[in-house]
């Protein structure tokens, strides 16, 4: 085999490797910034979203709350998101946290927090 033939095999094998998987594309596309609700007073909550994720105040996320379904005994469980609430940024205080408000519905510690790209 020649070096000509094996760069050209070695050059096609390596071609999906280089490309993102296509889930990735599509939530690159959809969703700005993820994160959790780690601590909550009340309507108070602590965020683990901050400058590094580009959270700033005012922005309004919408909160997710995953359960799993009972499925199989064997293979993957399955798992649900139902949107529960809103929470509005107050203020970002750190690299990685910021203080929110609820300002619809109920959520909870541990919930997931995201800024869909609008």
């Amino acid at each position: 085999m020649s070096l000509r033939t094996i760069a050209a095999v070695a050059l096609l094998c390596a071609a999906p490797l280089a490309a993102p998987p296509a889930i990735a594309q599509g939530i690159g596309h959809t969703i700005f910034m993820r994160g959790q609700i780690v601590s909550l007073d009340g309507t108070q909550a602590v965020l683990c979203i901050g400058k590094a994720d580009g959270a700033t105040a005012a922005q309004v996320l919408d909160v997710y709350r995953i359960s799993q379904r009972p499925g199989p005994s064997k293979g993957s469980p399955t798992f649900t998101r139902t949107k529960v609430a809103q929470v509005t940024i107050d203020e970002v205080f750190d690299e990685h946290f910021a203080r929110a408000t609820v300002t619809q519905g109920t959520a909870a510690r541990h919930d997931v927090v995201e800024l869909q790209r609008r």
